[in-house]
């Protein structure tokens, strides 16, 4: 057997070995139109959202069914309070998703799955998040990112025979690539999977992992060492929770969703089947990332869930609620914040619908879109939770229990803001986000002017691409200089006669598009190089950029309610046109920003508080957080602790 990493600690990698790994990782071409791709570029692809892309007949009527088994399921087995007292989802509870199927929501019906689209998919997770987060969690973690996902995509059909059906009845999967001192940079990764004849086996600890301390398969990321016959490097596995080696050492326990299973795994010499890997050696890491370019829209589906229920909430409090005379609501400082919640829910529904329906349909990219979702609806939700926690007043910042206790309606304002703070580091943390999304959005410029800043390359090779780049630059930044959003007759079918003008919104993203662009490429051209450190600027354009795609999505979700005779066209338009006009403040002090900053002063002083210039500042508080280490060990070995795993029978 292949001697294994040394101790299996995090191998050392320079900043650029870790990009190079994270770069093979991407896909890398472009085979299908990306709306968003072409707004990062300054193109307003409109003709490819619009008209709305709605689901089949008979997907909608399955998907209408499930939910509507779904709903009375909830009302009448779910508990969130008992979940988020008792920090577990009652065993009865997950017998009952069993029996509806909704392990199996998203596995083909020929291996016993419920076959929903993703549109129906994503509705369901937001109507059982709203009952109870965690086990909204537990079956997004479970076919989002779990097992069923990445066999969908990458699995032999001797695997999915195997595994699906399992999955889609009663089996509950995890998914494990954190490590304690791994997380977004996995050229770091430090579990190996040493092939022995027909097997591998798996050395390591995993952190974090989101329904381990339940699941019955495991999809796992290790590194395979390089040796004769293999080429190595990190590798998708399905192992079987139950194997020999395998210890939940640990639940996890977060401020929020409660009810997570989450916890930390070792591995120790655990033997897996060479029939388990899931894709070629190396391919790892690509098979996560693309598994994620659907699997996030799971997230801002539960946040357009928690968005309804805080309008519900901040519209019948208010409405009776008063303050000097007269609801609160009819006051200018809290109708600001139910505005807010309104249009940005509607904004939020119509961004994960919109993706989720070009997920369905697999005609276009959506690669950048789903990461936006997850971005700006992660942001959002906990916005918007804030507010409702401030429109509550002292009774947003007490228990739902407390509240109960002496006669009042049981509303778990607080407990949402707390549930949600997650969203933003799952998945891809915001920060991570903004690197990703980035990525991708200077795609263009990188593939015809990338060896221009490469120090590695040759003159020769530079050479080369100063006339690539030219001649791209040529046809390109003219395009930038004037477009359709110039003229007032542009997007008139988006101003039908008594509602309101929303084509002026999408005039105003055509030309924020154009001037996005403008300036990623004066970013480039001043930065070269260093463009990449400049992760300050890079998070603008992209907020800009969700900012643009969460508007156009609102004007065509609203033009699609007007014409589907429900008779909510106007209150639709009204909607959209509240939020796009919210929307362009945001998106004006962004651009702002994009010059205006102190970005070169953060780093000044950032540079001082590491070399603890500032600790007089810390002087006169006590630090309760002892002096246990920053990182706990994570050395390989056996076990010494007990094995919490709880497989639900």
């Amino acid at each position: 057997m292949t001697a294994p990493l040394e101790k299996n600690r995090p191998p050392k990698v320079t900043e650029r070995e870790a990009r190079r790994v994270a770069e093979a990782a991407r896909e890398q071409d472009w085979r299908k139109p990306s709306f968003a791709k072409e707004l990062f570029l300054g193109r307003f692809r409109l003709d490819l959202i619009h008209p709305h892309p709605l689901p089949s007949g008979e997907d909608a009527r399955r998907g209408e069914e499930f939910l509507s088994r779904v709903r009375a399921f909830c009302e009448s087995s779910v508990d969130g309070a008992l979940i988020e007292r008792e920090a577990r989802i009652p065993d009865e509870v997950i017998d009952g998703l069993r029996e509806l199927g909704a392990l199996g929501m998203k596995i083909d019906r020929k291996y016993g799955g419920l076959g929903l689209t993703q549109v129906y998919y994503n509705k369901a997770l937001a109507l059982i998040g709203s009952a109870s987060p965690a086990i909204g969690a537990l079956l997004s973690a479970h076919q989002s990112i779990g097992v069923p996902q990445p066999l969908k995509l990458f699995g032999t059909q001797e695997q999915k025979d195997a595994f699906l059906p399992r999955l889609a009845r009663h089996d509950i999967s995890a998914f494990l690539l954190t490590e304690p001192d791994v997380g977004s940079d996995p050229a770091r990764l430090a579990t190996t999977a040493v092939p022995d004849g027909d097997d591998y086996v798996i050395d390591g600890v995993k952190l974090w992992t989101t329904n381990g301390v339940v699941a019955d398969l495991l999809v796992v990321m290790a590194r395979v060492p390089e040796s004769e016959g293999h080429p190595g490097g990190i590798t998708a596995f399905v192992v079987e929770a139950a194997s020999e080696g395998i210890t939940v050492e640990h639940r996890n326990a977060f401020m929020g969703l409660r009810g997570l299973e989450n916890g930390v795994t070792r591995f120790h010499h655990v033997r897996v089947p060479a029939a388990n890997r899931i894709g070629p050696e190396g391919a790892g890491l690509k098979i996560a990332l693309t598994t994620l370019n659907t699997g996030r829209l799971s997230l801002p589906a539960m946040c357009v869930g928690a968005g309804k229920w805080c309008l519900k909430i901040a519209r019948e409090w208010s409405a009776v609620r008063e303050q000097w005379g007269r609801p609160v609501a009819r006051h200018e400082a809290v109708g600001a914040k139910i505005s807010f919640i309104a249009a940005t829910t509607f904004a939020l529904e119509a961004v994960v619908d919109l993706a989720s329906q070009m997920a369905d349909e697999d005609r276009n990219d959506i690669r950048i879109e789903a990461a936006l979702a997850k971005l700006y609806g992660s942001e959002m939700a906990c916005l918007m939770a804030d507010e409702l926690v401030q429109i509550r007043g002292g009774r947003g910042f007490e228990t739902a229990d407390s509240l109960a206790a002496r006669g009042e309606r049981a509303v778990a304002a607080e407990q949402l803001l707390r549930d949600l703070r997650i969203n933003r580091i799952f998945e891809g943390s915001t920060e991570i986000m903004h690197l990703l999304i980035a990525r991708e959005a200077v795609d263009a410029h990188l593939k015809v002017a990338g060896d221009l800043i490469d120090p590695d390359k040759t003159l020769g090779d530079k050479a080369r691409a100063g006339a690539q780049a030219g001649a791209f630059y040529a046809r390109w930044l003219p395009k930038l200089v004037a477009g359709p959003g110039r003229l007032p007759t542009s997007y008139q079918e988006f101003h039908p006669s008594g509602h309101r003008d929303l084509a002026t919104h999408l005039r105003y993203v055509e030309r924020a598009s154009r001037r996005l662009a403008r300036a990623t490429f004066l970013g480039m051209a001043r930065w070269q190089g260093r463009m990449e450190s400049k992760q300050g600027f890079l998070g603008r354009i992209v907020d800009i950029g969700a900012e643009l795609f969460a508007m156009s999505a609102a004007c065509v979700r609203a033009e699609l309610l007007r014409g589907d005779g429900d008779g909510h066209g106007r209150e639709a338009y009204q909607l959209a046109d509240a939020f796009c006009r919210q929307s362009r403040i945001r998106v004006e002090e962004l651009f702002d920003r994009l010059w205006t900053n102190t970005d070169d002063l953060d780093r000044k002083v950032v540079a001082r508080v590491l070399s603890g210039a500032y600790t007089w500042l810390e002087e006169g508080v006590i630090d309760p957080s002892g002096d246990a280490p920053w990182i706990a060990e994570a050395a390989p070995g056996p076990s010494r602790r007990d094995n919490v795993h709880r497989p639900i029978p």
